[in-house]
């Protein structure tokens, strides 16, 4: 052996020594963050699996202006963390003018560059209150529905014109109208804007930068993006690339996901959910499934088309499980919902259907280990609806401002499906093993 050689060598065993001892002494923020490996979410050293929910609203219930409700909120953490929901899916917050009928407000981002700075607080304070309880969040940025602005804002930015809403103005109207957005260069670059100022933000309460908050599981860059046409598909692709490597650049530390539906939201097609999925710079896969909303179920009884929802859903879920085998990406079920009995929206009537209906979907996560966890919809916590459609000065509950108060909405009171999530968050943890 040479003395070259023998240099090389020990200057390769110095380093593997160097790189162990680094991963020993790293600080224990940085151990917190979720990350992947080998298909799998893992936080400290640890398989991550989880139970959570939707908690669209957290940022607006964090801040003290209109809608904020700091007390209320702490309960609510308080509530989900005691049952072991912590995991949260939280919209950062929503765009363009308030008093627009169907959509959530007080507003985020009142015009371009012009922010709330109530809500920005709200946010603020509700990841610093998340991360006194060792909570995630996954924080989703734009939106393709009307209830919170979204696609609707940017388009109308970028010159495009008003976005017709849905419930008064035709769904065709809508989607017609929105179809514009995967090719609007203009609405984009808006977008990034937006995207540039909330991932660079520094949390005011903590002085930490978000980038450097293990609070945060993931930065997710829609709910349900669609393309809305068979015309734009390569064009949603390449924004959806450039919105995932954008984020990539800015924060390197958290996780990206895209906010799909899954193929339902792909324009039926399976190739373009797996050509989205496939990005580098995503991390895990998404799915929603809406037996309700996608007519698998009786929309004013849903009890009586119980079995054939979960069949059509573990159908659904199963296609995307494909999928995610074949890119080696864990897989997040991070929307599902099901109606009370008689469709009813009080707190009051029987949720018999959806217990089940949650049993099923929440076995089946357990017995897939490529699920990584699933998101519930939504949480409404410990309040009432005070109106069948929502007021401004309401509470928020878990739906949003376009759909019935209490329709898909899960309240403390609902103690028959509160046992049902405990036992299964006790359940799915126990596959949390050492990744050491």
């Amino acid at each position: 052996m040479t003395r070259l050689m023998m240099k090389n060598i020990l200057l390769i065993a110095t380093m593997a020594i160097a790189l162990v001892a680094c991963r020993q002494t790293l600080p224990l923020e940085s151990q917190k963050f979720v990350t992947v490996s080998d298909g799998r979410l893992v936080c400290e050293g640890s398989d991550y699996r989880f139970v959570g929910t939707n908690f669209w609203y957290g940022a607006i219930l964090g801040s003290e202006g209109q809608g904020g409700d700091r007390r209320r909120l702490c309960l609510e953490l308080d509530s989900l963390r005691a049952i072991g929901l912590c995991n949260l899916r939280i919209l950062v917050g929503s765009d363009g003018q308030a008093g627009i009928g169907d959509k959530v407000e007080p507003t985020l981002q009142q015009a371009p560059g012009v922010y709330n700075d109530t809500i920005l607080a709200g946010l603020d304070y509700l990841l610093a209150e998340m991360a006194r309880r060792d909570m995630k969040a996954v924080l989703y940025l734009n939106n393709a529905w009307e209830w919170s602005g979204g696609y609707g804002y940017y388009l109308e930015q970028a010159g495009l014109g008003r976005c017709p809403l849905p419930n008064s103005e035709g769904y065709e109207a809508y989607v017609d109208h929105v179809s514009q957005f995967a090719t609007s260069e203009k609405a984009h670059q808006l977008f990034y804007d937006y995207v540039r100022f909330i991932v660079g933000r520094t949390n005011r309460y903590t002085n930490q930068p978000y980038r450097d908050d293990p609070t945060i599981m993931a930065w997710q860059i829609c709910n349900e993006p669609r393309p809305f046409s068979d015309n734009v598909k390569d064009a949603f692709v390449g924004w959806l690339g450039e919105a995932s490597q954008l984020i990539k650049r800015l924060d390197p530390n958290h996780l990206v996901s895209l906010g799909s539906e899954g193929i339902f939201g792909c324009q039926l097609d399976s190739t373009l959910y797996a050509r989205i999925s496939a990005d580098p710079n995503v991390d895990y896969i998404t799915i929603h499934v809406w037996p309700v909303n996608w007519s698998w179920a009786n929309r004013n009884m849903p009890e009586a088309d119980i079995e054939r929802s979960c069949t059509l859903s573990r159908e659904y879920v199963c296609r995307h499980l494909d999928v995610a085998a074949q890119l080696g990406k864990p897989i997040v079920i991070e929307e599902f919902g099901y109606s009370r009995n008689g469709g009813s929206f009080s707190p009051e009537s029987s949720v018999e259907a959806r217990d089940r209906y949650f049993d099923y979907m929440l076995t089946l996560a357990e017995s897939e280990p490529l699920i990584a966890g699933v998101n519930l919809w939504a949480w409404g916590g410990l309040v009432r609806p005070q109106h069948e459609r929502w007021q401004k000065g309401d509470p928020y509950v878990g739906d949003p401002a376009q759909e019935p108060q209490g329709l898909n909405s899960v309240f403390m009171s609902d103690k028959s499906t509160i046992r049902l999530l405990r036992s299964h968050v006790a359940e799915l943890s126990k596959g949390n093993h050492s990744t050491e």
